[in-house]
């Protein structure tokens, strides 16, 4: 679907990209302000015109993919978006608690991570692949996936996590745990005492194709990258880890007893 915007014939800057809606909010009286990740050109802002009206608002949803073409009179103006629905995925989120969470936990966490105008292509294909397996309506197969996810954008950050060998004795085997400090992983032998201070280091972020991880498992890595996201990335320029995200601890969180987080 696309629809016609007035904008003068020439434009100094302009560029067209595949990118996720993160939110969307009303300017004027039909303008609105879209937010979105994109695959070249990192987290943008645009105004759309006539975006706040019943045809176009549907296509506008927070986790549907868009074409865009973005038009300024200079790189540093906010510009305007054209869009074409590409990949609709709102309406099945939005019909389910969970993946609603998992939606908002993702644009809340991409928003206040993501710098703009930074490109990292692979937090957007990551994000593609995330929000579709959330559609499919199973925490237990999109959250280890939403693990994944946080883990590239540390990554992307230049905060990824060391998981290549132990910190303490270089060993590659047996690695169970990851410093809370400095976001290396720690085998068995080399936690030794100290393993109480460290995080564990649940198998699917080693090997793609581990075990479907447990719940506790997947506990653990959220609380794992979530450490180093509030820590490395957000606290350092006076941010907290949104209630979005913290909701979707409480999702993984096992409903029984078992090891926690931290062993």
């Amino acid at each position: 679907m696309e629809w016609p915007v007035e904008w003068p014939v020439e434009w100094p800057v302009e560029w067209n990209d595949d990118a996720i809606v993160l939110s969307t909010r009303a300017h004027g009286e039909t303008g609105a302000i879209l937010d979105l990740l994109t695959r070249d050109h990192g987290r943008h802002a645009g105004l759309v015109r006539g975006g706040a009206s019943r045809r176009v608002k549907p296509a506008l949803q927070p986790g549907n993919t868009v074409h865009v073409q973005w038009r300024a009179r200079l790189e540093e103006h906010l510009g305007g978006f054209t869009c074409e629905l590409a990949r609709a995925r709102a309406g099945e989120l939005m019909d389910s608690r969970q993946a609603l969470a998992g939606l908002n936990a993702f644009t809340a966490v991409t928003t206040a991570a993501m710098p703009e105008r930074q490109a990292h292509a692979p937090v957007f294909l990551g994000g593609e692949i995330l929000l579709d397996a959330m559609m499919a309506d199973d925490a237990a197969h999109w959250l280890p996936l939403y693990v994944r996810w946080e883990a590239g954008l540390l990554e992307a950050l230049g905060f990824g996590l060391d998981l290549a060998e132990c910190a303490a004795t270089g060993a590659k085997n047996d690695l169970a745990y990851v410093s809370p400090r400095t976001g290396r992983a720690v085998s068995r032998d080399g936690a030794g005492i100290y393993a109480a201070r460290l995080f564990r280091l649940p198998a699917f972020l080693l090997d793609s194709g581990a075990a479907e991880p447990t719940p506790d498992e997947v506990a653990a890595g959220l609380a794992l990258t979530g450490h180093f996201l509030l820590e490395r990335v957000l606290r350092p320029h006076g941010k907290e880890m949104p209630p979005a995200r913290l909701r979707l601890d409480a999702i993984a969180r096992p409903e029984s007893g078992g090891e926690s987080s931290k062993s």
